[in-house]
């Protein structure tokens, strides 16, 4: 019998489908990260349906959203929302800013400078934003997806470890297929796709049964021996210096757990975890600067420690 969550990331995921093709897997990644309770960062270079994607996601959902344009000259108090003085009762009054969504499309994060860049670290983390000494609740179900293009570096500040330690995951959309090529040159011969997108389920009301239908995903003990080595690696590998902190540990359990309920299971298998690992653990890593200098890459290197790392043979389903 299908489950809540997978029947929800099915009618969810066929759905943002028509209108973006041929990133299933990467949409997939994304909707994880809104039912892990975490938020996403979407890299890659420019045309390869990242805001695509993530409007088709946020109109099949039918949650809230908002857009926020990064530039340099965007100001903090243009992410958070500002007192304005209300003549008529003489008062101050809160203007709520673009954060006030439940799911945030921040566009290109780094080109906004690190002090508004720094505006969304307590939204992200604490899911409130204070302005003027007085704090502001959002909502459970806020949600930043952010993109930003790592290619192009002339005008932008890169996200601080701390930044980008508060994304659960970081995914890269890649070019489509050539066969996604062709359907996408023919879906755009008539309306545009994404306008012909509607709400195929509502998640506002969904989302509470559906995160404790994730927190019921059973963990075996051998998936967290499996989860802890892994992270031991790689905080032992001589060309880490900065290995995955204590939040990344309960992250990859928790979208482990996610990614296993969209698949209709009620237990995580280790392949969910490997499928997670590099997308999560990542851009978490710092290495020594000697690592850098000879090109080594932190995701080659995440897949180098999950390849040595003992996976559990025998479960408790």
């Amino acid at each position: 019998m299908e489950t809540t969550t997978a029947a929800f990331a099915r009618s969810v995921l066929a759905a943002a489908g028509r209108a973006v093709v041929g990133l299933d897997d990467q949409l997939e990644l994304v909707l994880v990260g809104l039912l892990a309770r975490g938020h996403v960062l979407v890299e890659d270079v420019p045309g390869t349906g990242k805001t695509s994607a993530v409007r088709a996601l946020a109109t099949v959902t039918g949650l809230p959203a908002g857009r926020l344009q990064c530039t340099p000259d965007l100001l903090p108090t243009e992410v958070t929302g500002v007192n304005v003085y209300d003549q008529t009762t003489g008062s101050f009054r809160f203007r709520p800013g673009p954060v006030f969504r439940s799911l945030l499309l921040v566009d290109e994060i780094n080109r906004a400078t690190p002090r508004t860049q720094a505006a969304l670290l307590e939204a992200m983390a604490e899911r409130q934003v204070t302005v003027d000494g007085e704090s502001h609740a959002l909502g459970p179900e806020f949600t930043v997806i952010a993109t930003q293009n790592p290619v192009e570096q002339a005008g932008t500040f890169p996200l601080p470890e701390a930044q980008l330690d508060r994304f659960l995951l970081r995914v890269a959309f890649g070019y489509p297929s050539r066969d996604a090529h062709r359907e996408i040159l023919r879906g755009r011969r008539g309306e545009e796709p994404l306008d012909q997108l509607s709400p195929v389920v509502d998640a506002m009301q969904l989302l509470p049964a559906l995160w404790a239908e994730v927190g019921r995903v059973h963990v075996d003990p051998g998936l967290e021996d499996y989860v802890l080595d892994l992270v031991d690696g790689l905080r032992d590998h001589d060309e880490v210096a900065v290995g995955p902190s204590v939040r990344a540990v309960l992250m990859l359990e928790q979208a482990a757990r996610a990614a296993a309920a969209v698949a209709g299971r009620d237990h995580v298998l280790p392949d969910d975890v490997k499928r997670l690992a590099v997308p999560l653990l990542a851009h978490r890593l710092v290495l020594h600067e000697d690592a850098a200098v000879h090109g080594r890459d932190a995701a080659a290197l995440v897949e180098e420690v999950l390849a040595a790392t003992r996976v559990p043979i025998q479960l408790d389903r």
